[in-house]
């Protein structure tokens, strides 16, 4: 009896810990199949939301933005625009918002408690516009993982986080399919990061474009493989209605049968045609009917604030809001609509676990693997590194890494620090900083050159470091570990997206499962892969020119 009332006193416990602020005015949204529910009495939650974010060409609403200077606003670290808009807010019945940039190093529950009090939700993108998965020259890594991890702490508190969005169109289109592995280890490693923390159970999802060769595959390639490693949800930036049309001219219907068998809430997360202005939004009253609402969980319009692209509902003059035309007929339209809504309780329960087949990758419009890159560790970086009798000298600025790169990589195999989507290919060091990156592959070539004294030198680029730690076993998270020092053949796996506990399919099936891992070690590096290298350094340190050896 006495273990028993532990036992109890120990759940209720862990239940307070786990609490989240304002539950009572929003109670926590849950994932259950393919739609979002309130946890507190199982009613369908459908998104009526708007696009929050003032100057979001400093946003990552269009991808990867290479310029370091870029600054964005964080609208939820405004507490007073907060109080100046929430009315807006309220008068067109949202109950969601999307923001495309958090600063983790703000405070936020001041502007959160404001929203919260109108029942209003907030999905939130992890990236930022410098800091996120560059759909030419893809990466998960060290850098990424901080600050995902760091946004994830920052809000995770608040109840009336919806979710997260791990990545917002990275692959946009046939040509830059192997983007996407990168963006579902980081949705993979955000979950874990959840789960690990004993935080609330907060979905990570994905939010893609409407590109017309990749929509169903991307989708596909996200909701499939293990519970651990989906998305717990997939938005589409939909743009297809424009002024008047119908369910089955606009494309809508289209986009309805395309993704009826989706095992995970999908909706619009950007939608609102601006080709005829001012915008009617007639497709809300179609989004919100029993046409949509069964496949479809409701949308974001896109944008609160009129910017020079013109898709706002607002204009902003100093610190006076005056609403706009398309603000109004938006207005008239949310507030017509009468939704039917599901409830949890008729849910089957084989439904709630239903996963997915990964699309076949052998097709020309989707190449991405389905075997995942490995999740960033920054011990193994830091125990690795220590090891190097070779590194790169403190006096070398990040921009010339690129060359010293494309000389190293023209001696040694550098595929230990490369990752490659399309093949399911992640060398052993590919998470690491560029700096440990490159003093790695120096470190390489000096043992390659037994330890000559003229090759850890590259016109004083180079250096012995003289308080190398003797070679050790460096174990990374998830890996079987990679031995300092000399090279290894030693491999890693990474996690697989193929694996699922039942199947189904919308239009894409097949299983694309891959036995490639994690692969340390080899000889010369061939000129692809030295072109690979080079590309991605030079992107990272300077942009996207690209420089040829």
């Amino acid at each position: 009896m006495i273990s028993v009332i532990k036992s109890l006193l120990t759940l209720s416990v862990l239940s307070t810990l786990a609490a989240a602020k304002f539950e009572s005015a929003t109670p926590p949204i849950e994932v259950v199949g393919n739609k979002f529910y309130y946890s507190n009495n199982g009613t369908q939650f459908l998104l009526r939301g708007i696009a929050y974010q003032q100057d979001t060409s400093g946003s990552v609403s269009n991808g990867y933005d290479s310029d370091p200077n870029r600054k964005y606003n964080d609208p939820l670290a405004d507490a007073d625009a907060c109080k100046r808009d929430v009315q807006y807010f309220i008068d067109t019945n949202t109950n969601t918002l999307r923001v495309y940039g958090i600063d983790p190093d703000k405070d936020h529950e001041e502007c959160m408690k404001i929203f919260s009090d109108a029942g209003i939700y907030v999905i939130a993108d992890l990236s930022e516009p410098t800091v996120s998965v560059n759909r030419i020259n893809p990466e998960w890594n060290l850098d990424l993982y901080e600050r995902y991890t760091k946004v994830i702490d920052n809000m995770q508190e608040y109840s009336n986080v919806l979710g997260f969005f791990a990545g917002n169109e990275v692959t946009n289109n046939r040509t830059n399919t192997d983007a996407s592995p990168f963006v579902k280890a980081a949705v993979r490693d955000m979950k874990k990061y959840i789960k690990d923390n004993d935080y609330r159970t907060i979905p990570v999802g994905y939010s893609s474009n409407d590109d017309e060769d990749t929509r169903v595959a991307i989708a596909d390639y996200f909701a499939c493989g293990s519970l651990d490693d989906r998305a717990d949800f997939f938005g589409i930036n939909m743009y297809e209605w424009c002024g008047r049309s119908t369910f089955a001219t606009s494309g809508y219907k289209d986009r309805t049968e395309d993704f009826k068998n989706l095992t995970i809430p999908i909706f619009f997360s950007e939608y609102g045609c601006n080709e005829v202005s001012p915008r009617v939004f007639q497709e809300v009253g179609t989004l919100y009917s029993d046409q949509m609402t069964d496949v479809w969980s409701g949308g974001i319009v896109y944008m609160y604030y009129e910017e020079a692209n013109h898709y706002g509902l607002v204009s902003l003059n100093g610190d006076r809001v005056s609403t706009l035309a398309d603000y109004n007929n938006y207005k008239s339209a949310i507030k017509s609509i009468s939704p039917s809504l599901a409830r949890r309780s008729t849910i089957q329960s084989e439904d709630s676990t239903k996963t997915m087949a990964c699309p076949d990758n052998s097709h020309s419009t989707w190449r991405a693997s389905t075997e995942l890159p490995p999740t960033p560790d920054e011990e193994f970086c830091d125990c690795i590194s220590q090891s190097f009798n070779c590194v790169v000298a403190d006096d070398v600025d990040a921009e010339d890494y690129s060359t010293l790169f494309g000389e190293v990589c023209g001696y040694i195999d550098c595929g230990d620090i490369s990752a490659n989507g399309n093949t399911g290919e992640y060398g052993g060091f590919s998470f690491c900083s560029d700096k440990d990156r490159l003093s790695y592959v120096l470190n390489q070539y000096y043992h390659d050159q037994n330890e000559r004294a003229d090759a850890c030198d590259f016109a004083g680029s180079a250096s012995i470091n003289d308080n190398a730690s003797a070679s050790t076993s460096c174990s990374a998270a998830g890996g079987r570990g990679l031995q300092s020092g000399r090279r290894s053949s030693t491999t890693r796996g990474g996690s697989s997206s193929s694996r699922s506990s039942s199947s189904s399919s919308s239009s894409s099936t097949g299983s694309g499962s891959s036995n490639a891992g994690i692969k340390v070690g080899g000889g010369q590096m061939s000129t692809v892969k030295l072109i690979t290298i080079t590309t991605i350094v030079t992107a990272f340190v300077g942009g996207l020119s690209i420089i040829f050896y």
